[in-house]
């Protein structure tokens, strides 16, 4: 019983350090963030924030991952509505894409993420992203809706297209006017794997 409220506190703390970070970042960014004006606003040390995450990068990287998830989730939503496997693979990277204009997003995920977490293609929710385009990818294969491609490089070229524009939207100064051009870019970068042989034959 003591051990199961260790781990319920444990886990506690850990969700109030995410959340007291996301908030922080999202207001001042990660490098001007305190983390001593972070833990305290929870009721938590320096010391609980380092059993956690180890340090301050650790604790982006889960903020990171929350945030991540949530935009996936938010995608596939959106995306629900698609007739088919190619509608819902375009609307889902469409919509991440929008998500470049939501701030909290923009400021922690696409801006100090990729500043200091590296290569957002190794980040879990993107390798996990990565596998999910990679079923569909070959199921469209085998269905015949995409052209004779490598599954594993096209379903590459459809996330990382999506993160770099979001990426770019992000870093834009005006990211509302750039929006729908990177938007259009997306889809016909995306459209040129589609097969259509068969509409060319109708």
């Amino acid at each position: 019983m003591v051990a199961k409220r260790r781990s319920e506190m444990m886990e506690e703390n850990r969700e109030k350090l995410i959340a007291a970070a996301r908030k922080a970042f999202a207001e001042k960014g990660f490098a001007a963030a305190s983390m001593d004006e972070l833990t305290a606003s929870v009721g938590l040390t320096r010391g609980a924030l380092y059993h956690n995450f180890g340090d301050k990068k650790g604790l982006l990287a889960a903020v990171v991952a929350q945030i991540d998830g949530e935009m996936a989730e938010r995608a596939r939503a959106d995306a629900s509505h698609a007739s088919d496997d190619w509608e819902r693979l375009l609307a889902e990277g469409v919509a991440y894409i929008k998500m470049a204009l939501d701030p909290e997003v923009r400021r922690i995920v696409l801006l100090d993420g990729p500043a200091f977490l590296g290569d957002p293609a190794q980040w879990p929710g993107q390798i996990s992203c990565l596998d999910a385009t990679r079923q569909t990818v070959k199921k469209m294969l085998e269905d015949g809706v995409l052209k004779a491609v490598d599954a594993d490089a096209a379903a590459h070229m459809l996330n990382s297209a999506a993160m770099n524009a979001a990426i770019w939207i992000a870093a834009s100064n005006e990211p509302e006017r750039a929006l729908p051009k990177i938007i259009d870019v997306f889809t016909q970068l995306a459209s040129g794997l589609r097969n259509d042989e068969g509409s060319a034959k109708i």
